[in-house]
């Protein structure tokens, strides 16, 4: 994930969710609310990149595994040691007086809008990936700047997207990265980010899964070129597709979680399409690939394109995102 740590599948036995088989389409403008973004390791990394470079929109966030923004600072190295290990002296004011620098040159948008924002973390006690003291950072860097924060750190989970229907073992580190704990974070995330969730859909889904060209979006017109693979998805239900008011939310998998390396894995089984059917929620999921540069298709938290802009407005990925949520958001 963040950093691709393999081992042996679980034995444990998953749940197995209702899934709805894509369909070639384009995205399309709904009638949507708000914007939220969640994400797991480097997605997460990239969750909080979206939500501080764009809180104008985004108005909530939900993150697990991950650390502060601008972690890396541009460095493979820093992302390596210090945004997993925590190897470093105590670099977190250094993370929030760049984020209210930048916001006062106008490269995020205004760094007081996340006063109030509702963010839920979650790390797992056996995740050794990505130690519990970075996710502390994470959880302290968006309290500095007044947002409301639910932080979930008391189950045993390894580094993992932690859902119902994860086929690992609650403790393991190993791909696909979705583990079962026996527990619903889904349900507190979204909770906690929408205010207040109905019971998830758990009989077939009654919405459409939307598999879309993503180089439509691209900041330089081919998404392959920015380590994002050709195709992404969208989950709409049937009610937002009528035009109901929805919510949208960006789902970003982690390191070697996307289509191209464990195919729609997360998208079926990260529990929120079941949460959207009864929600009015979108759920859009991006999908980064693996190149040269990013052997195990992870996002670009630490400047791996070779663009400094990638935490800000203008980084390719974070503005071929927020393309397609222009898209969505009409």
């Amino acid at each position: 994930m963040l950093f691709v740590v393999f081992g042996l599948p679980s034995a444990a036995s998953a749940a197995t969710p209702y899934t709805v088989t894509p369909v070639n389409g384009t995205l399309k403008a709904y009638n949507i609310s708000a914007v939220y973004v969640a994400g797991v390791s480097s997605g997460g990394y990239l969750a909080t990149q979206l939500h501080v470079a764009y809180s104008g929109r985004i108005k909530g966030a939900g993150i697990f595994a991950a650390g502060p923004y601008y972690c890396a600072q541009n460095n493979a190295s820093q992302a390596l040691n210090a945004c997993g290990d925590d190897i470093w002296s105590d670099q977190l004011p250094t993370l929030e007086a760049d984020a209210s620098l930048w916001s006062g040159y106008g490269w995020v948008d205004p760094i007081g809008n996340l006063s109030g924002d509702p963010v839920y973390v979650f790390h797992g006690n056996s995740d050794t990936t990505v130690k519990k003291s970075v996710n502390d950072d994470l959880v302290k860097f968006y309290q500095h700047f007044g947002a409301s924060v639910q932080y979930d750190s008391a189950t045993s989970a390894g580094h993992a997207w932690v859902t119902p229907y994860g086929t690992g073992a609650c403790t393991v580190t190993a791909s696909p990265f979705l583990n079962d704990c026996g527990i619903d974070p889904q349900q507190a995330m979204l909770g906690k980010l929408l205010g207040s969730v109905g019971a998830r859909n758990t009989g077939p889904l009654t919405g459409s899964l939307i598999k879309f060209d993503q180089s439509t979006f691209a900041t330089n017109g081919w998404a392959p070129g920015l380590s994002m693979g050709n195709s992404g998805f969208a989950y709409v239900p049937s009610a937002c597709a009528a035009g109901q008011a929805c919510k949208l939310l960006v789902a970003l998998h982690g390191c070697a979680q996307g289509y191209d390396a464990v195919g729609t894995a997360f998208v079926d089984r990260a529990n929120l399409n079941q949460y959207a059917d009864t929600n009015r929620l979108v759920v859009l999921y991006p999908q980064a690939t693996a190149s040269g540069v990013n052997p195990y298709g992870c996002w670009d938290w630490w400047g791996y394109l070779g663009y400094t802009s990638y935490p800000i407005h203008g980084g390719p990925q974070l503005e071929t995102i927020m393309n397609m949520v222009r898209r969505l958001d009409g």
